[in-house]
Parts: structure tokens; sequence; C-alpha cells
């Protein structure tokens, strides 16, 4: 479990200093005084996939963050998938923030065109400064190192280390295998009512925001109704 320490963070760099003056902080990315949706982090593949409408889904869900004004936190790189998505939030006025290890630094070539690039030591860092920048997670299709990423943040949120929405955006029924996956690890009971969590499915790119303003409202709604609070700090 991370300590919420981010002291040992290699870099962080500014290409685009003095065009975007928007304030981040902690303070901003917990779900407990959120109303709306600020920035997003998103998890999805380095390479394009076999399926061009992975490619098609991410150039285009980076146009409607940016369109919406919600910021991009994801992973830094300018390959693949990635790439697409980073490129269109840029390409539309919006604003990218990337977060790559060091030594990822020149096999995923990274994005230039960020906001602010953040180089961390390892991995580890990495995941733990997405996750304090971000409002809600957002997973597209990718590999292996998109699936980790999602379900750590399931994980946490099944032991109730924060509340903020995930979404599974899955485009042409790419995340169904999970899906499947975790249903089955409800009916074998490993994943027990007690310990509950929540995850949202998007099968459309043009869903995947609504659904996410939809459950930070309804989070919104039971904070102010008075449930429990919980520790959102990793």
């Amino acid at each position: 479990m991370f300590t919420g320490q981010t002291s040992n963070i290699a870099h962080i760099f500014h290409p685009r200093e003095g065009q975007d003056r928007l304030a981040h902080s902690d303070r901003e990315c917990q779900m407990s005084r959120m109303t709306t949706i600020r920035s997003i982090c998103v998890y999805c593949g380095s390479s394009p996939g076999s399926d061009p409408s992975f490619m098609e889904a991410a150039t285009a869900f980076g146009k409607i963050l940016a369109h919406a004004g919600v910021g991009l936190v994801y992973g830094g790189g300018s390959r693949g998938m990635m790439g697409a998505l980073s490129k269109s939030v840029d390409d539309h006025g919006g604003r990218v923030v990337g977060v790559i290890p060091e030594f990822l630094r020149a096999r995923e070539l990274a994005f230039a065109g960020a906001h602010e690039l953040i180089v961390t030591n390892d991995m580890h860092e990495r995941k733990q400064i997405m996750f304090e920048r971000a409002d809600a997670f957002v997973a597209l299709p990718g590999g292996i190192g998109t699936l980790e990423e999602l379900v750590e943040q399931l994980t946490w949120s099944q032991l109730g280390r924060h509340r903020k929405p995930v979404v599974l955006a899955s485009i042409n029924g790419f995340w169904e295998p999970l899906i499947e996956l975790l249903d089955h690890m409800k009916t074998l009971g490993f994943i027990h009512s007690e310990l509950s969590f929540e995850y949202l499915i998007a099968n459309k790119v043009e869903d995947i925001l609504p659904t996410l303003r939809e459950s930070a409202e309804r989070q919104a709604v039971a904070d102010r109704e008075g449930e429990p609070k919980v520790i959102e700090k990793l």
C-alpha cells in the first residue's frame, strides 16, 4: 500500500508553462469534496491494437475531454492509444498531464506536448501520482499494464481506500471477459457482499463522461446525506 509520499519524484517538467494556469492539488482530488469531474486518469495501451476502433475511441475521447474542460492524466507516452489520446486532447485545446518513469521515457517516447510531464523513479511512484491527480479513472482497451492499473484501482475501492468512480470503457466488448470473470468471482464467494465495490461500464465513448458525472453526483448526494466517509489518501 502506498504511503502517499511523493517526495522522491525525479523530475517535473512544464513544457507548456505559461499557456495553462489551472491549479491542481491533492485537496482538489478528494471525492468527498467534489461535485464535478475536473481531471480523469485514463489507462490504455501503448500499442494501437488490431482493431481500428480502439485508436478511434482514444482520439474521440481526447476531443470529448478537451471540449468539456476536463484534464487528462495518463502514462505520458506518445505511442499507440496513449499517443492518440494525448495528442487529441492537446489538438483540441485541453490540458495534458503525463506521468512516466525514467526507464520508459525513451521507450514509450514521452509526449512533448504535455502541459506537465512528471518523470518518476519507478512504477509505484507513477501510479501514486496518477491517483492523486485524478478525480476518476477510465480504462480504455490495453494490455497487461492497463489491466494491472485498473485492477489496482478496483482493489483499493473494494478495500475502502477511495470512492473515485472507475469506468471500464468496453469498446467493441473489450472488457467483457474481465466483467465475466468478476461475476464468476462473486458467484464463487471471493468477492463478498460486505466488501462490494462499484465499477461502471460504458460501451460507447460518448457515454464515458456522463457515466462518471452521474456517479460523482450520486456520491456527492450520499455525502450530503451523511454516509460514512472512507479514507481517500493512500
